[in-house]
């Protein structure tokens, strides 16, 4: 009788490839799957874990995150292996650590300021003392990690490196794009999974500048997109500015131009079903994917797929009522003054006048969602009746205003309470059935959890287990292997991610085990454990029994067991790039549908 590392016995075995799930026992050894079994032969195990009525499958893969900086400080990139994901990218976006040029404050500048991370804790927790993207990737490998990681190379940090302050300032020469490529080339060489860009008109770097790709040229953007080509496992990951109202001609244009001279697909983010101003802006975004395919380039629009949750309050959130004109100077105040600014009752008359008279757009969208907000959390002994209480509920009871409802619990609680709320509060049967049709759409990939970013307004991370209570076990958008597919073979197809994704002999041992019962997002709270003090939401998730990262147990019952077994990722040794530009790649993964009687391979006995 062999004797292997970890022993998994009795689970419905999900293996990734959208086949029917089985009962099944799993051996695995050195890191690696070494028999699958639908009928135990009883190995044993230096390790057993009882599966029975769970559900195995591969860990879920994310990737889109912005964990660059704090992996260099938190080991286990918290929460999202809480919430059963075993690989990231991080490097999105067009914001990446390296290179780092001459003035390394910028870049920790820019990544506070576009993903809404603590300047204090970047300041505290990262040291850059690398120059090159090398050098990076050398000094994340010598940290302690939990899950597996692999970076994007950022266009604002070769920008930067190669032009200075100038960067932000104009067009780059000739001479400056190929400098721009030889870096690029650099990274790449060294393990970079591709080349990160956007252009977005919200993302401004630490001084309040456009940041460095908003001053490229066109032919500059795609000059580094072919630096790629010439490297396998690589793929682009780019924002346009018009993205976010529908795209654009000179944009769609520009996407279909890089993937053809890198000859890679090209993904964006995210897809947007409720846009009041646009009401079919989901259509023009998905249309990218239909213009670059005609013209022979592939283009993946990524979609968040869970109904998420936005947080709110009076203290540190970034979002919400920190956004709104009027309310600015409520929040320039210091905490204690805050307070009794809020129970000063002229005060309060003009921040009721300024929110009725909130500007078209995100500020009366705002105003008109208050009522949809619930108590989320505090430490306050005083709030502890108040938690999960809906705030149109206590303002019907009080005959208050949802707003005073809110501000009367701020000031009880010394501002220590949170407000949550999900983006879409009610859906109609039609919207319903308009959103699972585009979660389905086979252009589509779903993930953009952000993870590590908008540390103190959204928790995206839950996108995994929040994902499977919502659009498996509540609405049927999806069946289980279905879902379980989009989160680990899709991803890992997509991007080339070699021996992950699948649970096959041979593959690596990154697994999730959960019950489909019970799977979803706990509550949300806000937790102080970054460097300084400062503080960031998270949750956890519910019904995730155990998380195997390269064959060791990472999670257990919801909880770290302090076993660091992930890695860095490289590309060209951690994945190979799809041979050819094949636009139906994705239609191909998304379209498929298994019947249950389909003979199942895949899997052996080892």
């Amino acid at each position: 009788m062999s004797v292997h590392d970890l022993v998994i016995r009795d689970a419905v075995i999900i293996d990734g490839t959208g086949r029917p799930g089985y009962r099944g026992d799993m051996a695995i050894s050195d890191g690696r799957i070494l028999s699958i079994v639908e009928r135990g032969d009883r190995d044993a195990g230096r390790r057993t874990l009882d599966a029975s009525g769970l559900v195995v499958c591969p860990g879920f893969i994310d990737v889109h995150t912005h964990y660059d900086a704090q992996v260099l400080w938190d080991p286990t990139a918290s929460p999202s292996p809480l919430h059963g994901v075993t690989t990231v990218i991080a490097g999105n976006c067009g914001i990446s650590l390296a290179p780092a040029g001459e003035d390394p404050s910028f870049l920790t500048g820019l990544l506070s300021r576009v993903e809404a991370i603590p300047l204090e804790s970047l300041e505290q927790g990262v040291d850059i003392r690398w120059r090159t993207f090398d050098e990076y990737l050398n000094s994340v490998e010598r940290q302690p990690l939990t899950i597996n990681i692999g970076f994007l190379a950022g266009h604002s940090a070769i920008r930067r490196d190669v032009m200075g302050p100038d960067g932000s300032e104009r067009a780059a020469s000739e001479g400056e794009i190929e400098r721009m490529c030889q870096r690029l080339a650099d990274a790449l060489s060294a393990g970079a999974m591709g080349f990160s860009s956007a252009t977005a008109a919200t993302h401004r770097d630490g001084a309040g500048l456009p940041t460095p790709p908003a001053f490229a040229s066109r032919d500059e953007f795609v000059a580094l997109a072919a630096v790629c080509r010439q490297f396998p496992g690589t793929s682009l990951e780019f924002i346009p500015e018009s993205a976010a109202y529908g795209f654009v001609d000179r944009d769609y244009e520009l996407l279909t131009a890089m993937s053809i001279a890198a000859q890679r697909q090209v993904n964006w983010n995210t897809v947007l079903l409720h846009y009041p101003a646009i009401p079919d802006i989901h259509e023009r975004q998905l249309t990218s994917a239909d213009r670059a395919e005609a013209s022979g380039g592939f283009v993946v629009p990524m979609m968040i797929p869970h109904n998420f949750r936005v947080r709110t309050d009076f203290l540190e959130s970034d979002v919400g009522f920190r956004m709104l004109p009027g309310f600015e100077g409520l929040f320039e105040l210091p905490p204690g003054e805050r307070v009794a600014a809020i129970n000063d009752p002229s005060v309060r008359a003009e921040l009721h006048a300024s929110l009725d008279n909130a500007p078209v757009g995100v500020p009366a969208m705002f105003r008109d969602s208050l009522p949809e907000h619930s108590v989320s959390d505090s430490d306050s002994e005083s709030m502890q009746p108040f938690l999960g209480k809906s705030v149109a509920k206590m303002a019907a009871d009080t005959g208050k205003t949802p707003l005073d409802v809110m501000l009367d619990l701020a000031a009880a609680s010394n501002l220590d309470v949170g407000f949550v709320r999900h983006l879409v509060p009610v859906e109609t049967a039609s919207e319903r059935a308009k959103r699972a049709a585009v979660l389905r759409d086979p252009r589509v990939v779903l993930g953009a959890s952000d993870g590590g970013a908008h540390v103190r307004g959204v928790v995206n991370v839950e996108y995994s287990t929040a994902a499977f209570a919502e659009l498996v076990r509540d609405e049927s958008v999806f069946t289980l292997e279905e879902l379980v597919r989009e989160f680990t073979d899709i991803p890992a197809r997509l991007y080339g991610l070699v021996d992950r994704g699948r649970l096959t002999v041979g593959a690596h041992a990154d697994l999730v085990i959960f019950d489909p019962a019970t799977i979803g997002p706990s509550t949300v709270r806000m937790a102080r454990d970054l460097p300084g003090g400062a503080a960031r939401l998270t949750s956890h998730g519910l019904g995730i029994a155990s998380v195997v990262v390269n064959g060791t147990e990472v999670v257990r019952d919801g909880v770290f067991t302090g076993e660091h077994s992930g890695r860095v990722l490289r590309s060209g040794t951690d994945s190979t790039s799809v041979s050819g530009l094949d636009p139906q790649l994705l239609r191909r993964l998304r379209g498929q549908r298994l019947d249950n009687n389909q003979t199942r391979d895949g899997h052996g006995t080892g």
